[in-house]
């Protein structure tokens, strides 16, 4: 069940730097899909599947630094956008990425909505405390490869989103 606690900013970043180790061809070592779609993370005409979820002590989010040198991460934030990116800075080794856009290999309806007695409420009124989610199983498949054009890296991603009811 969703409860309030820390999360959401939290896993933004989370995925934002996923997104940009994706991005720069960096080895992922651990990576979580979030347990249900998060729409958040749709917005902007992103596929579902490029999340990576984080919580104490674990999921967790990692990835290695496999380049010649050091990286140095620069956030950047656009608060009036409401916008997070990451920059990473090092030694060029001359990698190419390609990524394949996620596919939806499957999809699942939500659940019925489910309706919990909450006697705090008065009588008759009805609060909406979690929407409905879609579930769906997503891959991706990202290749790697070295100055010299060969392939470095092949790896699938899969995520495997739990269908969920509105909750009132």
């Amino acid at each position: 069940r969703t409860v309030l606690g820390d999360g959401g900013g939290v896993c933004q970043v989370s995925t934002t730097m996923f997104r940009a180790a994706l991005n720069a061809g960096l080895p992922i070592v651990e990576r979580q899909a979030h347990y249900y779609r998060v729409g958040f993370y749709e917005q902007g005409g992103y596929p579902p599947g490029l999340d990576a979820t984080v919580y104490p002590p674990s999921p967790d989010f990692k990835f290695k630094n496999d380049t010649p040198g050091y990286i140095l991460i620069q956030t950047k934030i656009d608060q009036a956008a409401k916008r997070l990116a990451f920059e990473f800075y090092g030694t060029a080794d001359g990698r190419r990425v390609e990524m394949e856009k996620p596919k939806i290999l499957s999809q699942t309806p939500p659940p019925d909505p489910m309706y919990v007695d909450d006697p705090n409420l008065p009588l008759g009124v009805v609060k909406k405390v979690d929407s409905s989610h879609w579930g769906a199983k997503v891959s991706f498949t990202r290749k790697v490869y070295s100055a010299d054009n060969q392939l470095k890296e092949e790896k699938t991603f899969f995520s495997n989103y739990t269908p969920w009811p509105a909750v009132y």
